[in-house]
């Protein structure tokens, strides 16, 4: 029996996998999709681990695709929800400046922001009192385009409408290897072998490995980054009624250890961000051999880490001490006590480092040889996850025709 060819074929099956799972089926009706997925159920990593932030875009340089996307994409999350009836909430967050010194850093904020269409105002402790009664801050960016959803149910919503159009979600599936002959790429998996004339690179935290066996350079390597998470115990869970953000240092692309109200009234607090001796290290004692190598083995990680290591030292810091952890979050919200947090999930950021040291800071593709290829769409990926596999299955005209 012949083996079937498909159309395409995503790898990952994560928010930006399934959602470029979909843009190509609405692109190219009638075709043959199928979904390779290593885990036994879709947006195992950082599509379910994350703090479920609908992001403004305020953050990101006014033209970029990162702020484009991000802007296209939350739509999209907001009528896509509604379609399918996920809860969601438009809370809005506050990002604080608690120290004169921090003060210089709002006005360039709040005018990238603008420039990303965004409606924001600059309030002082009264607005905001009135919005979170609890924060102590001298001046804040009130951001109204942001709010929260739960992630995993996009992500189900998402596999589940891929099926009823005919694609396949086929999970245990780990790419082991793959060749191409006669123009088909026969993908070798741990569910079977895969025909298909075109494969989408969803990786996420091997995105870059993957890249690099197809014969394409990326010119940067992912390096882990795990963020740990607290939750608030339910006695002060009414301290937060939204997001609160503080000043990002702009050196980063991490926004500092906040706290998010979920739609099911949790409160979740963080996250830090330490290097992983794991792609996948959700735990502190985690460890992978070829992972590690990987990363201490890079010049540019080495660009990074030395200049940054006051910084570093911080992180591990809290990673180490709920009261340290706490003293963080005091700047903002004094009523917080250290037995007021509880240990919450975590998550690992796909964050790619160019050969300089330089943290990427766009969202970054690369196509070629039958392989589309997302490289770099960490923070805000899951709010522009929509809008990114619209893009990704634009750029698979060059390699259909």
């Amino acid at each position: 029996m012949q083996t079937k060819t498909h159309d395409f074929a995503v790898i990952g099956a994560g928010l930006i996998g399934l959602a470029t799972a979909r843009a190509l089926l609405q692109k190219y009706p009638g075709s043959s999709l199928v979904v390779l997925e290593k885990e036994p159920q879709v947006a195992a990593h950082q599509s379910g681990r994350n703090s479920g932030v609908l992001h403004s875009g305020i953050y990101y340089k006014h033209g970029s695709l990162k702020a484009q996307l991000t802007a296209a994409g939350r739509q999209a999350m907001l009528a896509f929800c509604d379609e399918h009836s996920i809860k969601y909430e438009m809370t809005g967050k506050l990002i604080v400046a608690t120290s004169e010194e921090e003060l210089p850093r709002l006005q360039p904020l709040y005018e990238r922001g603008t420039e990303n269409g965004l409606a924001l105002e600059i309030i002082g402790p009264e607005g905001i009192a009135e919005i979170e009664p609890h924060v102590k801050a001298i001046q804040a960016i009130w951001v109204r385009q942001a709010g929260i959803v739960d992630y995993r149910h996009v992500a189900q919503a998402l596999a589940e409408e891929l099926v009823r159009e005919g694609a396949e979600v086929r999970l245990n599936a780990k790419l082991q290897r793959f060749e191409r002959k006669n123009g088909v790429l026969h993908l070798q998996t741990s569910n079977g072998e895969v025909q298909t004339r075109i494969a989408v690179n969803c990786g996420g935290l091997f995105s870059d490995r993957l890249a690099r066996l197809t014969g394409i350079d990326p010119g940067l390597r992912i390096v882990p980054f795990r963020g740990e998470y607290f939750r608030l115990r339910a006695e002060a869970q009414h301290l937060v009624r939204g997001m609160v953000y503080p000043l990002a240092d702009p050196r980063f692309p991490f926004l500092g250890v906040h706290l998010t109200r979920m739609t099911d009234g949790e409160v979740l607090v963080g996250p830090n961000a330490v290097f992983s001796l794991r792609r996948e290290g959700y735990f502190s004692r985690d460890f992978e051999l070829t992972d590690t190598l990987e990363s201490l083995s890079y010049s540019g990680f080495w660009r990074l880490v030395l200049p940054n290591l006051g910084t570093g030292l911080g992180e591990l810091m809290r990673s180490g001490s709920v009261r340290a952890f706490a003293r963080e979050v005091q700047k903002m919200l004094p009523a917080i006590k250290a037995e007021h947090l509880l240990p919450a999930r975590a998550g690992v950021r796909a964050q790619a480092v160019d050969t300089d040291g330089k943290l990427v800071e766009d969202f970054r593709f690369a196509h070629g040889d039958g392989w589309l290829h997302v490289l770099n769409a960490p923070s805000p990926g899951a709010t522009a996850s929509l809008a990114i596999g619209e893009y990704v299955a634009a750029q698979a005209a060059e390699l259909v025709n």
